[in-house]
């Protein structure tokens, strides 16, 4: 049995028996792992407060070979994330962030950039950050670092620039400009707000595009439905967290 350590941001814990929980976290050097944590739900237990969604902790885990759970040994708190947790907005979408991670990050192997893209866009929030602002700019990077939708500079089918409009490929695998997107009638246009969102995030953090203000609720409307085509393409099928999300919001929404 080997013993590992270090940081890791926790994306969901799972109850697991009367006792135990499975608790799947981001490593910045292991990747993507899932771990057994043992008597975690008694009321002594030496995890006590510390397996928060999207909580930073320091981890100790042991691996067996072939063996897909590892087994939690301590968990120490870095930094909290209960602040987010506070409201229902706040739930689902550190629900959504999350997944987004279980999702797009590899088991074992070091995801140093989405785990820092994910480490900086919690700091962001409990700093304040707009909570819509952040889930955009993750979406954006997750999927431009999985080598899915790099920024929109020139346009892959003919190689020219693209300017203040871009029309997303009925596939949703690039933005064209109007010359080649513009006369097919199921692409679906991106407006110069968009576009500058998507050149923006390439430039400046989460903190640098709050104080910037000029980020208003249309663009970011339209960033998500952009990112919600191009991800559902790759993936060929939905975040069950979004769903989630859009259909409880919908609920209570007056």
């Amino acid at each position: 049995m080997k013993q590992r350590s270090g940081e890791a941001l926790l994306l969901q814990t799972i109850d697991l028996h009367e006792r135990d929980r499975i608790v799947v976290f981001l490593s910045r050097d292991r990747g993507l792992k899932r771990g057994a944590a043992r008597s975690a739900r008694t009321r002594f237990s030496r995890f006590g407060g510390e397996l928060q969604q999207l909580a930073k902790v320091h981890l100790i885990w042991f691996e067996k070979p072939e063996r897909e759970l590892v087994r939690l040994g301590e968990a120490e708190m870095i930094r909290s994330a209960r602040a987010l947790h506070e409201d229902l907005e706040g739930i689902l979408v550190s629900s959504y962030l999350a997944e987004h991670m279980q999702v797009f990050a590899q088991e074992d192997e070091p995801e140093n950039h989405l785990y820092r893209l994910l480490d900086t866009t919690v700091q962001a929030l409990l700093d304040g950050c707009d909570r819509w602002l952040a889930a955009r700019y993750l979406e954006c990077w997750t999927l431009r670092l999985s080598g899915v939708f790099p920024a929109p500079r020139r346009c892959p089918a003919c190689g020219n620039a693209i300017g203040d409009e871009a029309f997303l490929a009925v596939d949703a695998a690039g933005l064209l400009c109007p010359s080649c997107g513009g006369g097919a009638g199921a692409n679906r246009r991106v407006g110069a707000g968009a576009l500058a969102f998507l050149r923006q995030i390439g430039a400046s953090d989460l903190a640098g595009l709050q104080a910037n203000g000029q980020v208003d609720e249309a663009t970011l409307r339209s960033v998500e439905s952009v990112t919600r085509e191009v991800r559902r393409a790759f993936l060929g099928r939905e975040l069950k967290s979004y769903g989630v999300m859009q259909r409880t919001l919908r609920d209570v929404t007056p």
